[in-house]
């Protein structure tokens, strides 16, 4: 089947948009339908985070369409994290070998707007906004919307319709039931608040703005990103019940209690700590994995509908968009849409998975073993093999975050290289104590097997 000159795409937020403006300069006609108001014009209280981390993914994404520059610019980078302990001092943890590997704080609502107004300007993308998709027949590709400024229900139907409907995607939910394929959702036990760290004098950072902070708290924690103005979005990340949770922080008392013995340092630059907790909402955090992600030729899904992640490696928006990038290359391979929709899943779907079950891993890490001595002795470890054997020796972080080297190839080198540095750890006290000889060995006998596997370009 050739390709359509048309697509439907259900979902305007960063995959949706960013995806139309890749189909609009292939020559398509692009109708995006978006439940929500046009951020542009309205503010949008979604409970959704304030800004995200941006990594080399989804800046390679933005720069096929000409933005990359563009978003840098309006981006703060992150050479590390700064770590808040319960007791002792700060500790910075540089995420990279050197100062040139950073990831950057973006804002979203910024990075949406941006890309929705670019999609626009080709001329080939139509925006409706309050046009809530309420179900699709996937066998006619027809789609049921309801107009929620007037309450008028049509039906639609496009050459090809893309679900980038978010999580609780309905196009997600119809392609896997048409197919009697399979959908699962794992919720985390922890929720999410956010809070607004304000600006000091003049919009100056209250806190070092050069880094992601983190409260590690064994079970819980608190981070915090900044902002061009000067604040900080902070997030905090704790247990919907049991002791402590959200249950147990019922009235103002309770909540500047919890802050007071658990992030002080935090709660003394968040003088309206109380007003904000009670009045933002409590978000939850879902893992999805499906299959099939497509219909023949009439629908696939992207993003957060294909397989949503939780946030903790700074890898959602970026797998999205590299979602797109994949998609683009797929459809410049072929005329067939049925083939190119299924050879983009094919390609896709491992990758998803293995982020995702990364992502939850460091979860854990984050809150638990970033102040842990043994696990900072590993990072150094970690960071001296980088800049030693470069090339030769990667790490899961540097994969993940510096490279785009398939995810599932990420997963697996990266398992084998902290195998290593722990091996390396045993009966030393610094980095600087490991045998470098020794390590050449082992980096050469366990890793190379699986450095060659990568993608020529994957590193560059």
């Amino acid at each position: 089947m050739s390709r359509p000159d048309r697509y439907t795409l259900v979902g305007a937020g960063l995959v949706g948009s960013l995806l139309s403006l890749y189909l609009a300069r292939r020559g398509a006609d692009v109708r995006v339908l978006e439940r929500r108001a046009d951020m542009r014009k309205e503010r949008i209280r979604a409970g959704r985070s304030i800004n995200l981390a941006i990594s080399v993914r989804g800046l390679h994404a933005l720069g096929r369409v000409g933005l990359g520059e563009k978003a840098l610019q309006h981006a703060i980078p992150m050479r590390g994290r700064a770590i808040h302990p319960a007791d002792g001092p700060l500790v910075f943890q540089p995420y990279g070998k050197d100062d040139t590997q950073v990831i950057h704080a973006i804002s979203r609502g910024w990075l949406n707007a941006l890309l929705m107004s670019e999609a626009e300007a080709t001329g080939r993308v139509r925006l409706d906004f309050h046009h809530r998709v309420t179900a699709m027949d996937v066998a006619s590709g027809r789609l049921r919307v309801v107009n929620e400024r007037d309450g008028h229900e049509e039906a639609l139907h496009g050459s090809a319709v893309v679900g980038t409907d978010g999580a609780s995607s309905i196009v997600r939910e119809s392609v896997v039931a048409a197919a009697g394929g399979r959908s699962s959702e794992e919720r985390l036990d922890h929720g999410y608040k956010e809070l607004t760290l304000p600006a000091g004098p003049g919009g100056s950072f209250r806190l070092e703005k050069h880094a992601l902070h983190i409260w590690p708290r064994r079970d819980f924690m608190l981070i915090a990103l900044p902002n061009l103005d000067g604040s900080f979005t902070c997030t905090l990340f704790l247990r919907f019940s049991g002791s402590p949770s959200f249950e147990t922080l019922k009235a103002p008392e309770d909540v500047r209690g919890f802050f007071a013995t658990q992030f002080p340092d935090a709660l003394a630059l968040l003088p309206d700590l109380e007003t904000q907790f009670f009045e933002n909402p409590t978000g939850t955090m879902v893992t999805v994995k499906c299959w099939p992600w497509a219909a023949e030729s009439r629908a696939v899904l992207l993003g957060d509908a294909a397989h949503a992640i939780v946030p903790f490696f700074g890898q959602g928006m970026n797998c999205g968009f590299e979602d797109c990038e994949v998609l683009d290359d797929v459809l410049g391979q072929t005329e067939d849409l049925g083939a190119a929709f299924a050879e983009f899943s094919r390609l896709r779907k491992p990758n998803a998975d293995a982020i995702a079950d990364m992502a939850v891993e460091n979860f854990v890490e984050m809150r638990d073993s970033v102040a842990d001595a043994r696990f900072l002795l590993e990072k150094s470890i970690e960071r001296r093999l980088l800049n030693a054997f470069p090339g030769e020796f990667l790490s899961r972080y540097a994969l993940v975050t510096f490279s785009r080297a398939p995810y599932r190839l990420a997963y697996d080198i990266g398992r084998v290289a902290a195998g290593l540095v722990s091996e390396l750890a045993a009966g030393v006290t610094t980095a600087e104590s490991v045998d470098l000889a020794a390590a050449k060995q082992l980096v050469h006998a366990r890793l190379q097997p699986l450095v060659r596997q990568l993608p020529q370009g994957a590193l560059g």
